[in-house]
């Protein structure tokens, strides 16, 4: 197999500031190696999730059986169903036990994702082949992984609120959605 253009992303780029991680994710690849083929598409756009005291944050209760992952160690896949049918994909950020962590939020296809809308959480993994068995998955190994293009071009980032969180007070006004300003892929655009 011909080598990839692209190099996966060590523990150390996720066991940083979480902010930090969310705008360096955008320009990346989430890749997935399935039986049927490879699957991937460059990140787009990302919301970042700041541990208990983000009313937003699914750590914002504190560690339960659902959200065990998003308090585990950097690296790792937080994979959740919402609505009782859209899963959804967070990297799992900084040091363990503080629950934070970058929901992925849209691709802009690369290979194997011809033709399918890649646009928010829900699209993004059901196109991705992503469900709730790869909660948990170490993205610094196996066939799920997040990597750094080797031209990566310079980002123009554009900040706003978070989507979909107006339960969650000042949390919801929050500057803490990134995206690639001017991308027809970004889920919805400000």
């Amino acid at each position: 197999m011909a080598a990839l253009p692209w190099r996966r992303l060590s523990r150390g780029f996720y066991a940083r500031d979480t902010l930090t991680v969310a705008r360096e994710l955008l320009g990346m690849v989430l890749v997935h190696r399935t039986d049927s083929g490879l699957r991937c598409g460059r990140i787009v756009e990302v919301e970042a999730y700041l541990g208990e005291h983000d009313l937003a944050a699914h750590s914002s209760r504190g560690l339960t059986p659902r959200n065990r992952t998003m308090f585990g160690p950097a690296g790792h896949a937080y994979v959740y169903l919402i609505y009782g049918m859209h899963h959804c994909m967070n990297t799992v950020t900084e040091k363990p036990g503080i629950g934070t962590g970058v929901l992925l939020r849209a691709l802009a296809p690369l290979e194997g994702l011809e033709g399918i809308n890649t646009s928010g959480p829900g699209r993004l993994c059901r196109a991705m082949g992503i469900d709730r068995s790869f909660d948990g998955q170490d993205l610094c190994r196996g066939g799920l992984y997040v990597a750094e293009p080797k031209d990566r071009p310079e980002i123009d980032v554009a900040v706003g609120p978070r989507i979909g969180v107006g339960y969650a007070g000042e949390w919801a006004e929050a500057p803490l959605r990134f995206y690639v300003a001017g991308e027809k892929y970004v889920s919805r655009p400000r």
